[in-house]
């Protein structure tokens, strides 16, 4: 049951970032999000595409993006929230970044190879292992000269919020783009709207965030979501305790292919397995294969 303290939805849940910010009716909060957080973007208007991409090849690694869209420009944003610290972030950044790349190839013609910006954006609830000093809470990349350090190309952009790394208090705030940090590391803990938020950006996103008008089905949803997450993280935190590294496992993760096994035997969706588990979809359907050939 989700506890009767928590008033608004968790936005590093699948169900919540995509109730926030993936629905056409909503589009204008994500604009809003991410005109604050790029300030020489002043996008009007997004148009969502499927999150799921296609391989280069049928056995290729299949990327499912939490949200994937495009402005008026033709150029590309995804959007990824992590919620459980993963060792390769990073590294998996740069591949998804590459199929949005591919996507703008020109076929049956002669193509230029003139592309539209491509910007990835992870919103982070936990922080690089880069021993920063400075704590940062924005870190923006781009491909540099090493030697002039200045931009080489500037159509590919990798934006990483580390929200544990952002304290400031709601009297603190002072720019817009600080008040949706303060949203997305506080949201799930309040039990009303800061009157620091009365845009009506802000009036929107509360009253949409707001667990008890959901209805039934979607209550459910979130609340089987919410469980999932907190089996897993049960999981991990036991593995640790054990002395066990995650992701270096003798068998190849074994700890993600017992959640794997546990969320078959619950129907849950493949591309829900994936997401929660890291597990490529050969791997899960040999496990479905393995569990019910053992019935």
């Amino acid at each position: 049951m989700i506890p009767i303290s928590e008033k608004y939805v968790n936005p590093f849940t699948d169900f919540g970032f995509k109730k926030l910010f993936g629905e056409e009716p909503n589009k204008d909060l994500l604009i809003d999000f991410l005109n604050s957080l790029i300030p020489d973007q002043t996008i009007k208007n997004l148009t969502y595409h499927r999150v799921d991409r296609q391989g280069l090849t049928p056995d290729f690694r299949k990327p499912i993006f939490d949200l994937y869209c495009e402005n008026e420009e033709g150029e590309k944003f995804i959007v990824e929230i992590q919620k459980v610290k993963q060792n390769y972030f990073k590294d998996r950044s740069l591949f998804y970044s590459t199929f949005p790349i591919q996507e703008q190839a020109v076929a049956g013609v002669t193509w230029d190879f003139k592309l539209k910006a491509v910007y990835f954006i992870g919103i982070l609830d936990f922080v690089f292992d880069d021993k920063d000093k400075d704590k940062a809470i924005v870190t923006e990349v781009k491909l540099l000269d090493t030697k002039s350090n200045k931009v080489f190309y500037d159509k590919l952009t990798f934006i990483y919020l580390q929200i544990p790394n952002f304290n400031k208090t709601e009297m603190e705030l002072e720019t817009h783009f600080e008040k949706w940090l303060f949203v997305f590391r506080y949201l799930q803990k309040l039990q009303e709207r800061p009157k620091v938020l009365q845009e009506k950006v802000f009036e929107k996103l509360f009253k949409i965030a707001e667990i008890a008008k959901f209805d039934y089905a979607k209550r459910m949803d979130y609340e089987e979501e919410i469980n999932a997450f907190r089996d897993m993280k049960n999981s991990v935190d036991t593995a640790l305790d054990d002395g066990i590294e995650i992701g270096k496992v003798k068998g190849s993760n074994k700890r993600a292919l017992e959640i794997a096994k546990e969320m078959i035997l619950e129907n849950e969706p493949v591309d829900k397995i994936i997401k929660y588990t890291k597990l490529t979809k050969l791997q899960i359907e040999n496990l479905i294969i393995e569990l019910k050939s053992s019935k």
